[in-house]
């Protein structure tokens, strides 16, 4: 890594982490980044998540009174997010290099949609809000089906996911947006904190582009967001937005 990488990666990662604190879409930056760096597309996966994962898993205990009372639903969809972490984390880590750089395109497109179309999903989740009750055996088996595939599609990738897991857990009953915004990100972060130990163990992470992300992260979302928050919301969102279609546009271009 060469000092001028060093100095990119940092303030793409500073980039990465305000965004995250205000519309989120980080990864839209910080995946192509390493990317651009000349890292291999399975190993900057890894190093996306490992720089990514630590601001999720501290803003777990944020949402710790809005999660109690929904034990029955969190457990069995935490049990599917392990296990689709995992199995999502060992499919990348079994295909090629090569295989995984021609689907970046479609990854990133496909989670640009998710994150362009979330108002509306959210409105569909508050459609719900409100109406549901304690899902029934058959509804929480359904649900923890349905949580399995967004968290295989979690280890496998993950950007866009959590709005997924935000309808899901409306479908399934949870009342309170805010109870859904942290169950959606204690299930966020266990998924990924399986995916990123499956990342340990096979050494695919690049640790010193991912310690240097971590701190560049962080800067974001405790200053860096200060100043983006100055920015109307809208403005912040079409800026990820934008990112995720150049992006997506860029690698079809690259692999085709």
């Amino acid at each position: 890594m060469t000092l001028g990488q060093a100095t990119f990666l940092f303030f793409v990662a500073v980039a990465g982490g305000a965004l995250n604190s205000v519309a989120g879409g980080g990864s839209f930056l910080c995946f192509p980044a390493l990317l651009f760096s000349g890292m291999p597309p399975i190993n900057a996966n890894a190093t996306n998540t490992a720089a990514l994962w630590p601001g999720t898993a501290a803003s777990v205990a944020a949402y710790r009174d809005a999660i109690r009372g929904h034990r029955h639903i969190l457990l069995p969809v935490a049990i599917s997010g392990i296990i689709g972490g995992v199995i999502g984390a060992n499919i990348l880590l079994r295909i090629p290099q090569a295989t995984f750089m021609r689907m970046v395109p479609w990854l990133l497109l496909v989670a640009t949609m998710l994150f362009m179309f979330s108002p509306q999903i959210t409105r569909r989740v508050g459609a719900f809000v409100g109406e549901g009750g304690a899902p029934s055996r058959k509804g929480l088996i359904g649900g923890m089906l349905v949580q399995l595939v967004i968290a295989l599609y979690i280890g496998f990738f993950g950007a866009g996911a959590g709005i997924l897991t935000m309808a899901l857990l409306a479908i399934m009953g949870v009342r309170s947006i805010h109870s859904i915004n942290g169950l959606k990100t204690v299930v966020g972060a266990i998924t990924n904190g399986v995916a990123l130990l499956m990342f340990m163990l096979a050494r695919v992470i690049v640790w010193p582009q991912a310690v240097l992300m971590l701190g560049g992260a962080v800067l974001g979302g405790y200053g860096g967001a200060w100043y983006a928050q100055k920015l109307p919301a809208r403005y912040v969102r079409w800026f990820a937005i934008t990112t995720g279609l150049a992006m997506s546009a860029y690698f079809f271009i690259r692999t085709n």
